[in-house]
């Protein structure tokens, strides 16, 4: 069993025995957390009352679990049994704080069914005392204890005090080893001392006879010298007196002198006086134009404020404006991406408009900034018109104060008329600073319009390059019709010299035909895009044709000579459909070729050219085109 320690202070309690008038009693209360583990591991929690007077005063009190359960119920606690002995100890604490005072807010009872505390069970009570009503927060029995327990208990307090005994005359025996050391050390330090005191005191007596002499034959000269200098100092004295007579007989006479020439300027200052006061109600006339003047200018700040609350709306605006530029820049980037996932081989162009819009978005975040830059100007220049406000009812508050100075004396008022003269100055200096702030404004102004043109332009820009997609797109799905017609021709072609006689077909364009795979069952036309996918090349055509040339097919305004050659050179089919868009009306209108000023530069495909091990065994020496139509100029949108 393993004992822990949770509480062990005297506390003031109220005893309540029956036919008993209360008394206050000293109980020293130890609260214990007790642990057993054989058989099972459980917790119980002591407490006991003691008295240090009387040591057969013992009441014990043990609670299981299960007894705290039925406590809980019976008394309505609202904590478990883990946390219950903090709390008992929290209101035993505040118990012992009240207990000094005269009414106590806590106290602790201990009441008794019998008439005097002897071996009769008594249950201890936390009371909350107040002009209402006493709540008892708790209420626990104790138990006295038999003769057994407090045998136990003397003999424990038996044991605590022999250890406190042998704690004590061992700190005794070390005490008194200590003092024995120190004294035999005091004593032969006092041993040294008083020799050296008795040197000290020879040689202070041979010192202070010394002294003496020197001193008796200092004094001696020194009274001497006192006489001489008394002498001195005496008719120096006279001789200061009777300067004193003469220069105070002159200032007499210009004191005279002084007065008749105060009395003239007496004269001469109530003549200002008079003069002043008409001075002060002109200045009266002035400080009423002047405030005129202030409450004009509180109208002007007026009507600045208001221009400055429209400024702001219309910031709010652009702001939104922006935001919806930047959606439609994130609408035209999903846009982007999914024609990327649609048209695989016209990267590069779409890389030229990603690259064009990037630059567009730096653009727009260029004007972002410098929209807020322009916010915060306005910030500033608002806070500059309070600080306007600010000053006009400082002016304001100094002009009262003017009014108040102008009633005092003459010297008053000239400091009066010198600040008259700044305060004017000052508002001539606030007057030119409204108007200059009215300047900047009208300027933000004219920057905000700069500003929403810029806008304007860079929309129609946006609105520019997706009319060039949507044009790349139209150029791309002609192009893949053009191809289908021409395998449309070749089919045709083919059938045509099978039944003829087995010549070679060879397209009106110069195109080989199309390879056929019979062991993968592949017999269907293939999509316009099987030219630009790598195939590898069969080996007995690659050894049969290794050294016919295969041309690279550009796609541009050249198309239809390079049509006309490869007819030229291949062999006539006997029965050739007529077919206007294979003739020469083939290629691409002139219209898309128009280089425009404000058009993005488009790079051309990398994927145009065909595969040259794919066409290598199926061109025939013939149908090889043109070098004339080999060195045509490249197109503006696919060059080669």
């Amino acid at each position: 069993m393993a004992a822990e320690s949770l509480f062990n202070r005297p506390v003031s309690v109220q005893v309540r025995c029956q036919g008993c008038e209360e008394r206050r009693l000293n109980v020293r209360v130890n609260i214990e957390l007790l642990s057993v583990s054989n058989p099972v591991h459980k917790k119980d929690l002591a407490v006991r009352l003691t008295d240090d007077t009387d040591p057969f005063f013992l009441y014990n009190l043990v609670i299981s679990e299960e007894d705290f359960q039925s406590l809980k119920s019976q008394q309505g606690l609202l904590v478990d049994f883990s946390a219950f002995p903090q709390k008992f100890i929290d209101l035993l604490q505040q118990c012992i704080q009240e207990q000094n005072k005269d009414i106590p807010r806590f106290l602790l009872q201990l009441v008794s069914s019998a008439s005097v505390l002897d071996h009769t069970p008594v249950s201890l009570n936390v009371v909350e005392t107040n002009p209402f009503k006493h709540l008892t927060h708790l209420s626990l029995k104790f138990l006295p204890g038999n003769d057994a327990e407090i045998k136990k208990f003397l003999a424990s307090c038996l044991k605590c005090l022999k250890e406190d005994k042998m704690m004590l005359e061992e700190k005794l025996r070390k005490t008194e080893e200590d003092l024995t050391r120190q004294l035999s050390y005091t004593q032969q330090s006092l041993s040294e001392k008083s020799r050296e005191l008795d040197k000290l005191k020879n040689e202070w007596t041979s010192y202070t006879t010394a002294l003496t002499n020197k001193h008796t034959q200092e004094l001696t000269n020194e009274k001497e010298k006192a006489l001489q200098a008394k002498a001195q100092y005496q008719q120096q004295h006279e001789q200061q007196k009777k300067e004193l007579e003469n220069l105070h007989q002159k200032s007499i006479q210009q004191l005279q002198n002084r007065l008749s020439e105060l009395e003239v300027i007496n004269k001469d200052l109530t003549e200002r006086r008079y003069k002043g006061d008409s001075t002060v109600r002109e200045l009266k006339a002035k400080l009423s134009g002047i405030e005129d003047e202030c409450q004009r200018a509180k109208q002007e700040v007026l009507s600045l404020r208001r221009e400055n609350t429209t400024l702001d709306a219309e910031c709010h605006e652009k702001e939104k404006l922006i935001n919806q530029l930047q959606t439609r820049v994130a609408v035209l980037e999903q846009e982007i991406k999914d024609k990327d996932q649609l048209v695989i081989r016209t990267k590069e162009v779409l890389d030229a408009t990603q690259e064009q819009k990037v630059i567009l978005e730096e653009s727009t975040e260029k004007k972002q900034s410098h929209i807020e830059k322009l916010e915060t100007t306005i910030k500033s220049l608002s806070a500059e018109l309070l600080k306007a406000n600010e000053i006009i009812k400082k002016l304001q508050g100094d002009l009262k104060t003017l009014m108040s100075k102008l009633k005092l004396k003459n010297t008053v008022t000239i400091q009066q008329e010198k600040l008259l003269a700044e305060k004017e100055e000052r508002l001539q200096k606030e007057q030119r600073e409204l108007q200059e702030t009215g300047q900047s404004l009208r300027m933000k102004e004219q920057e905000v319009c700069k500003l929403q043109e810029q806008l304007e332009t860079t929309i129609q820009k946006l609105e520019e390059s997706k009319q060039l997609l949507k044009t790349n797109e139209n150029v791309i799905n002609w192009l893949n019709k053009q191809l289908n017609e021409v395998q449309m021709t070749k089919k045709l072609e083919t059938s045509a010299t099978t039944h003829g006689g087995g010549r070679t077909a060879v397209s009106p364009h110069g195109m080989p035909d199309r390879p056929a795979f019979p062991s993968s069952g592949i017999n269907h036309p293939f999509s316009p895009l099987y030219a630009f996918q790598n195939f590898p090349e069969p080996a007995h055509n690659r050894n049969v044709n290794s050294q016919c040339p295969v041309p690279k097919i550009q796609f541009n305004t050249q198309l239809s000579k390079l049509s006309r050659c490869s007819e030229a050179q291949a062999v006539p089919a006997t029965s050739q459909p007529a077919n206007k868009e294979n003739g020469d009306n083939l290629g691409l209108d002139s219209k898309y070729f128009k280089k425009k000023d404000d058009s993005i530069p488009l790079r051309g495909l990398s994927q145009n050219t065909l595969n040259s091990e794919y066409l290598k065994p199926y061109v025939p020496p013939k149908a090889q085109p043109s070098p004339k139509a080999a060195l045509t100029p490249a197109s503006a949108y696919f060059p080669g």
